[in-house]
């Protein structure tokens, strides 16, 4: 009889399309959406105190071992279907994207409400493991690798970690068919050729170095294509394929390898989305809708030939590019490209980051993007000056029109000493970092300032409005 209902519930899923069942999860995500999850940097706190919450009669959550700090990682599983697919997040701890929306995942699959058709289909037909947060050392410590200093995915074979060897143990003891790899990517891939930021790549997992395709990976690359087909719905364009070289001491690959089909799911990302709330909804809306493919065996459907039409990453993204830009030295001047990037950089007594600017590359950079660009044609690069006087009677602003970029100051500081600052600060007797002074200047027209570029940002001087996200930098 329950296999009666099973089929029956999956007949009637099939009769609402699963193109549906996306756009409603994309639509009514907010119903689903975790507060207190907006940030990336999120402590293993957090994630136990949701966990606990969401400990319930349609959730079993247990923990299965401690990490080498001591800190317990915990298995979440539901469903009683035939199909085992296991899902874990951030092995690097640094990676948080796809444990923010697993929560919101949890919270969907606890529910009632008009969606419970697509519910009933996987509960009956998948039998569901998630590991969130696989590495809460590196969590804590917003770092990619664990407390012994080991990247996780890279020790599959030797299995030095608790972390390794919880993944390994779970892999053979539930003999997943599936398996999701949860990563987050550097916001600077785009889509092969083209302007987007890669905000979600996936891989097949090669399972040797001939890449060779057999029943399981072909399996992944099916998966591949429907969850392809739901990035390019809500974000055309946005999609990559990482890179498939075999890598014999990774998790993805050796997993790939024992027989579970795997998907490697990596977070980049977006325009104006800096805490990659955006990908958080676009992973939501992908790991469920590609759950229901397996569910319904929908994902068979798919020509494997296709895999490969997937534009492949490439990192050619920066967060500021300047083109056209004429640059003087030694009584000449050139025409340049400018490629800026506002580096993280970890603050020492609280879960944020300050940005730190960079030249990244610098010449022709026809072949490169950026999440903002600026024409120079017309500008002058001028070299950022230092104050050395009093603000008692002038202001920042009115200093960064006369060209100056740093302020020096006498004695020590904090790293809250000179928030909401606008010149770069230098301790007097300092030198001036030689990439301080490459990333730190001005764009003069007609003899006149008219941009600053501080620590990375672009900012109109005459406006006198601070870009989102910016601060200054101390030296």
């Amino acid at each position: 009889m329950n296999k009666l209902f099973t089929l029956l519930g999956i007949l009637f899923s099939l009769s609402i399309s699963g193109q549906e069942f996306e756009d409603l999860l994309f639509t009514n995500y907010d119903k689903y959406k975790v507060e207190g999850f907006s940030q990336r940097r999120t402590a293993p706190e957090l994630v136990y105190a949701q966990l606990n919450r969401q400990n319930t009669n349609k959730l079993k959550v247990k923990e299965v071992t401690k990490s080498i700090e001591g800190k317990p990682i915990y298995l979440v599983s539901t469903g009683e279907g035939e199909t085992s697919v296991l899902l874990w997040s951030q092995m690097h701890g640094n990676e948080s994207t796809a444990t923010r929306a697993l929560m919101d995942v949890f919270e969907f699959l606890q529910q009632d409400d008009e969606l419970n058709t697509f519910r009933e289909t996987l509960m009956s037909s998948l039998n569901l493991h998630f590991v969130p947060m696989l590495n809460p050392d590196g969590g804590q410590k917003w770092q990619r690798r664990n407390t012994l200093g080991v990247d996780i995915n890279r020790d599959a074979l030797r299995l030095q970690s608790p972390e390794s060897q919880i993944l390994k143990k779970l892999r053979d003891s539930l003999q997943a068919e599936f398996g999701y790899n949860l990563h987050d990517q550097s916001r600077y891939y785009n889509a092969e050729f083209t302007a987007k930021p890669a905000s979600v790549s996936f891989l097949a997992t090669a399972y040797n170095e001939e890449k060779s395709i057999n029943e399981n990976r072909a399996k992944s690359m099916q998966l591949v294509l429907s969850m392809n087909k739901v990035i390019q719905k809500f974000a055309p364009g946005h999609v990559g394929r990482y890179s498939d070289d075999f890598e014999p001491r990774a998790f993805g690959d050796n997993i790939q390898l024992w027989g579970t089909s795997l998907v490697l799911i990596e977070s980049g990302g977006y325009f104006n989305d800096r805490e990659k709330e955006f990908i958080r909804k676009l992973n939501f809306v992908t790991i469920l809708s590609s759950l229901h493919e397996i569910a319904t065996n929908k994902y068979q459907e798919n020509d494997i030939n296709d895999y490969e039409k997937i534009p492949r990453n490439d990192r050619k993204m920066f967060d500021l590019k300047i083109v056209n830009l004429n640059y003087p030295l030694l009584d000449k001047e050139y025409l340049v490209d400018m490629g800026i990037n506002q580096n993280e950089v970890e603050r020492s007594n609280e879960r944020g980051f300050s940005y730190v600017g960079a030249i990244a590359d610098f010449g022709d950079l026809s072949t490169y993007f950026g999440y903002n660009n600026f024409d120079a044609e017309g500008y002058t690069y001028v070299a950022a000056k230092t104050y050395r006087g009093s603000l008692k009677d002038t202001s920042e602003w009115d200093l960064l029109k006369q060209g100056y970029g740093f302020k020096s100051y006498q004695g020590v500081h904090t790293e809250h000493s000179f928030k909401n600052i606008l010149l770069n600060r230098i301790q007097e007797g300092k030198m001036i970092s030689k990439a301080s002074k490459e990333v730190n200047f001005f764009l003069k027209k007609d003899s006149e300032i008219k941009f600053a570029l501080i620590n990375g940002f672009l900012i109109d001087v005459d406006k006198r409005e601070l870009p989102e996200g910016f601060n200054a930098k101390t030296e």
